[in-house]
């Protein structure tokens, strides 16, 4: 019997960060001008849970992992020739929507839907991996839906370390205001970990992780189940790129105490 863990990591895909966005209406609700032809990018947060848990499977004997991401499926085979070189792991892919008009309960619900259909899912070694927040998303309730709908209750987000303990137990660093970490000790599996940069640096490209991975990734694509659409249980009224906005001064002589003073004020007049 094994006695490593079952990571599963869920990730999303993300424009690239140098592109320029625009929102646009869509028959099916807000989406982004030429959202196909935008270069993508595995979620950086997303990314950071990858890294931590390759780290910990290298780390452990008979641990897996798996890397759940759901977008379209064109888009997921472009990403993977890149995010396949970097570590190892197993893809489950759904085909479905990535952008950020996306409501976290929809997202949630596919996800623990492809957690829970794993044939070899076992919960006692179950770890559930996943950035604190998304780029493109930014909910910060994603991870924790799934952990729910999964049924684990143990769940720690914004993450910067993760050990465990000679007894088998999980030391956790979680940031907290000013700074700080609260630190937690989880006894064992089921957890959800939401990370946030983590400690690990981006690894290197691997060509052979990279096909090794691309073997599985290929036949995962083409088994991709399709996301069921949304429960409309919301409406978009509009969106719309920020305006910019600019106001220049140039003064001389001012002292330190005097910029300061002025940028309050001006700050408090917003």
């Amino acid at each position: 019997m094994s006695t490593g863990y079952q990571i599963i990591v869920c990730g999303g895909l993300v424009p690239d960060p140098l592109q320029t966005l625009e929102p646009v209406s869509a028959p099916t609700g807000p989406a982004l001008k030429n959202e196909m032809m935008l270069p993508a990018v595995l979620d950086p947060w997303a990314s950071h849970a990858l890294y931590e848990a390759a780290n910990l499977a290298k780390q452990n004997e008979g641990s897996s992992v798996r890397l759940v991401s759901m977008a379209p499926k064109a888009k997921l085979q472009q990403v993977m020739m890149t995010v396949a070189q970097k570590v190892p792991f197993e893809l489950i892919a759904i085909d479905g929507p990535s952008n950020g008009f996306t409501d976290a309960f929809d997202t949630a619900a596919a996800l623990a839907e492809a957690i829970g259909s794993i044939p070899d899912l076992d919960t006692a070694r179950l770890l559930v991996f996943g950035g604190w927040e998304s780029a493109s998303r930014s909910a910060g309730s994603t991870l924790q839906i799934v952990g729910e709908r999964l049924g684990i209750i143990n769940q720690f987000q914004g993450v910067d370390e993760l050990s465990i303990q000679p007894d088998g137990s999980f030391r956790v660093l979680e940031r907290v205001e000013g700074g700080t970490h609260q630190v937690s000790v989880c006894k064992s599996p089921p957890m959800v970990v939401g990370w946030a940069t983590g400690n690990l640096p981006e690894p290197p490209n691997n060509p052979q992780v990279g096909m090794k991975n691309m073997r599985a990734v290929m036949p995962s694509l083409q088994r991709a189940r399709q996301a069921k659409q949304a429960s409309h249980s919301f409406e978009f009224e509009s969106a719309t790129v920020p305006a910019q906005q600019r106001e220049t001064r140039i003064v001389k002589d001012m002292t330190p105490e005097q910029v300061a003073d002025d940028l309050v004020n001006w700050i408090k007049g917003e």
